[in-house]
């Protein structure tokens, strides 16, 4: 009989809540306005001959590249992020290697590592979600050949600080390091242009967020011109889609669109932290388009009376540390209105009683 690897057939599947998703959806960290309408129109002219041709990625890696102050050769388009992980784990992990993970965060950078049979090392964060760099530091060892870190993290929405993400890298130049920076937008700090950058660093950045291409996948792996060579060893030739390869030039240039949209974010955010606060929910101040909050026991009843006004948010309590949370996704003003007056409407219903930010 045929039989999967023992790595897959020992793995959970990971099944996204994607189904009747309807509402305000503030539970997948999607931009809630959607792309640019450049991009839409770019769409609209697309002809057949187009979609009948195999795709060429070289050309927009050289134009992404010059948008992002690198050379060609330091860029690899992705399909999403997620392909970028992916990738990674194909180039560089082999049976018995260890990856570290620092928990909670994404959940593809284990999934991809155990499908190549690596050894999952978890760091779990410190009080308050705080970076473990000393406890990170410790578990590197000669068999660590993948660090995973997402900066701001998913889900808490922490941001850590270049040089300690740089010490890390600096720490394990046999392992290949991924900074995931999908969030960067709304954070607005990045390791891309960092001096001296270790040839094991890779960054990572996506369009599905700020820029509303989710539906699109298109992403970003950089790091150096020799290691993205290895990475491009076992990517598919074709890995991003037409379509996607079409709009990404309007979606780059109309910077405008993607700044007016990601300082309405920043406000929202930071709105949505003082109404929190307000409320008594217990909330970690995010450098993200999402707000994690702690709503204790009734988190599912808080998750379903939301849903009941028509709002979807993401149940987190499984992850490490998150026991009783869900995430909330910040977007434009209009939607952040709608989501406080809910807020109030629901605690109040609830008599949730959560615990003060300190």
């Amino acid at each position: 009989m045929l039989r999967a690897r023992s790595a897959v057939e020992s793995m959970h599947a990971y099944r996204p809540p994607l189904a009747a998703r309807r509402g305000l959806r503030l539970d997948f960290n999607e931009s809630t306005i959607g792309c640019s309408p450049r991009v839409l129109e770019r769409l609209r002219s697309l002809d057949a001959e187009t979609l009948a041709r195999y795709p060429e990625r070289e050309p927009l890696e050289r134009a992404v590249a010059d948008f992002l102050g690198l050379d060609a050769t330091q860029v690899l388009l992705t399909n999403g992020m997620d392909e970028g992980i992916h990738l990674l784990c194909a180039a560089y992990l082999e049976p018995g290697d260890e990856a570290i993970i620092v928990v909670p965060t994404f959940a593809m950078y284990s999934i991809f590592a155990r499908v190549e049979d690596a050894r999952i090392v978890p760091v779990f964060a410190c009080k308050d979600f705080a970076f473990p760099l000393e406890t990170v530091l410790s578990r590197i060892t000669s068999r660590t050949r993948l660090i995973a870190m997402a900066n701001p993290n998913n889900p808490t929405g922490m941001a850590v600080e270049s040089d300690v993400l740089l010490k890390v890298a600096r720490a394990a130049p046999h392992a290949s390091v991924l900074v995931d920076e999908a969030y960067f937008e709304f954070h607005g700090k990045t390791l891309l242009h960092a001096m001296a950058r270790p040839a094991n660093l890779f960054v990572g950045r996506t369009f599905s967020k700020a820029y509303g291409l989710a539906g699109l996948r298109i992403g970003i792996l950089a790091g150096d011109a020799n290691q993205i060579a290895m990475v491009r060893r076992v990517a598919s030739p074709y890995n991003v889609n037409a379509v996607a390869l079409a709009v990404l030039p309007e979606a780059l240039q109309d910077q405008p669109y993607v700044k007016r949209y990601v300082a309405e974010v920043q406000r929202g955010r930071h709105r949505l932290q003082q109404e929190l606060a307000s409320l008594r929910l217990r909330y970690w101040p995010s450098q993200a388009n999402f707000v994690l909050v702690r709503v204790g026991s009734d988190y599912a009843r808080f998750m379903q009376a939301l849903r009941a006004r028509g709002i979807l948010v993401r149940d987190r309590n499984y992850d490490p540390g998150c026991e009783g949370c869900v995430r909330l996704t910040v977007g434009a003003e209009e939607h952040m209105q709608i989501l406080i007056a809910a807020l109030h409407e629901v605690v109040s219903e609830l008599r949730l009683s959560g615990e003060v930010r300190a």
